[in-house]
């Protein structure tokens, strides 16, 4: 057995001589020697030192505190606002404290989730990691808004669809662009995929844009007495429902494109050479399974506090039911995909920013939102499509910048900070919306 007093030397010249000793090692892991050796310290004299690491700092507790004060794990830290929100609802606490605490607990679950998702989709193939990135990537949103659904909450549901899209678009790739840009001068990505979701953004922005058109059709006909109040509720509700069946379907042919007869132009030259260098990372099936398990049950749970407290929050506030769909529940709801984007972005990634940031939109739009449709039906309480005027107009701007930014296929910090000024001046507007 080798000595506890061994060094793990790490010189410019013998970096492999450096890294077999640390393996060796019987007090760290092969997977932990990495961080360990690599991990520049303070020597005795308070110079800092690559070349030399004695193995009493290169123990598994200092690998553990590496890894969990580790920047991708800042998330997991919200977890102690879980027990935090269930406290403060069952003593049936402030209904603010027990919004911001469900909000703040949403957040690493919604990012556990999406961890899950992926391993999973790794050990089971493209099609059915398709189909598992379809149903859960934006599974925190849609348990948000079921629950909001069946408290017949339609504004606030309405609302955080279109936050999620607008604040996908505009707040998340923005967010990546601006980091990405700060390190990286120039920033190149897939024209082709890019402008196919520009593509399916407009689709939705006609979804969106029709059911208003009409609706402002009935309204003459009902003035002049053609038709009854009920059968114009009768009409848009059909008409509602007809484009979220065609939505839906217009998904399930974008998953064949993108997942099957054209997954070249979405996986990004970088993503394909990391799939061939480490073909079995990840996490075993069985823990990916019972993280996603755990995690969805604990977002269905801290859901129900959250959509409770919605209307006391607002009220207490000072905020419409508007302003909270659109951005507060949006941007938790989206938590998790904000900081996967941007660290993608940062690692010079943005063929994996943009599908992730643009991706998400497209989901909302041509997945979550005729599922909402359907589900309302099942509540026996059906949701229309017809939007505010307003939100209109913000799906279209935002679906038009995307495609300006998309066009060179390159981006810049400076793309960035006028994709977050947009969202700023448009989150500003919703909140001067009068109720």
């Amino acid at each position: 057995m080798a000595r506890r007093d061994v060094r793990c030397r790490l010189s410019a010249k013998n970096n492999v001589a450096a890294l077999q000793t640390c393996r060796t090692h019987p007090a760290i892991k092969r997977h932990e020697a990495m961080i360990c050796c690599a991990a520049p310290i303070r020597t005795f004299g308070g110079e800092r030192s690559d070349a030399s690491i004695g193995i009493n700092a290169c123990t598994p507790f200092r690998v553990w505190m590496m890894k969990l004060f580790h920047v991708e794990n800042w998330l997991y830290w919200l977890l102690v606002f879980l027990p935090a929100s269930a406290y403060l609802e069952l003593t049936h606490s402030s209904p603010v404290a027990v919004f911001v605490t469900s909000c703040l607990a949403i957040v690493p679950l919604a990012g556990l989730m999406g961890k899950a998702t992926e391993h999973l989709a790794e050990k089971m193939g493209a099609g059915i990691g398709g189909l598992l990135n379809a149903t859960f990537g934006n599974a925190a949103e849609l348990i948000i808004a079921a629950l909001a659904l069946h408290k017949g909450l339609h504004g606030v549901v309405k609302a955080s669809i279109t936050g999620s899209i607008i604040g996908n678009i505009l707040l998340v790739l923005g967010l990546s662009v601006l980091a990405g840009g700060l390190k990286f001068s120039q920033q190149r990505f897939n024209r082709t995929a890019a402008g196919l979701g520009s593509t399916l953004l407009a689709l939705s922005v006609v979804a969106l844009l029709i059911p208003a058109l009409f609706h402002w059709t009935a309204e003459d006909k009902l003035r002049s007495g053609t038709i009854t109040m009920a059968q114009e509720i009768m009409l848009e509700r059909g008409l509602s429902l007809e484009i979220s069946v065609v939505l839906f379907l217009v998904y399930l042919l974008s998953l064949v494109f993108s997942l099957k007869t054209h997954k070249d132009l979405f996986m990004g030259e970088a993503s394909a050479h990391h799939a061939l260098e480490n073909p079995q990372q990840g996490w075993s099936l069985r823990r990916s399974a019972s993280v996603l398990f755990l995690s969805t049950a604990g977002v269905a749970v801290v859901s129900e506090f959250l959509v409770g407290a919605v209307e006391a929050t607002a009220h207490a506030l000072g905020l419409t039911q508007v302003f909270v769909g659109v951005i507060v529940v949006a941007v938790i709801g989206n938590a998790a995909e904000h900081s996967s984007a941007v660290l993608m972005a940062m690692k010079n990634k943005m063929d994996l920013a943009i599908n992730i940031a643009v991706g998400s939109s497209i989901q909302i739009a041509l997945f979550v939102a005729p599922v909402l449709v359907f589900l309302s039906y099942a509540f026996g309480n059906p949701m229309d499509l017809r939007f505010t005027p307003f939100e209109v107009l913000a799906v279209a701007m935002a679906a038009g910048i995307v495609n300006l930014v998309a066009q060179d296929g390159e981006s810049h910090w400076m793309e960035g900070v006028l994709l977050l000024a947009v969202y700023l001046v448009t989150g500003i507007a919703f909140y001067f919306i009068p109720a």
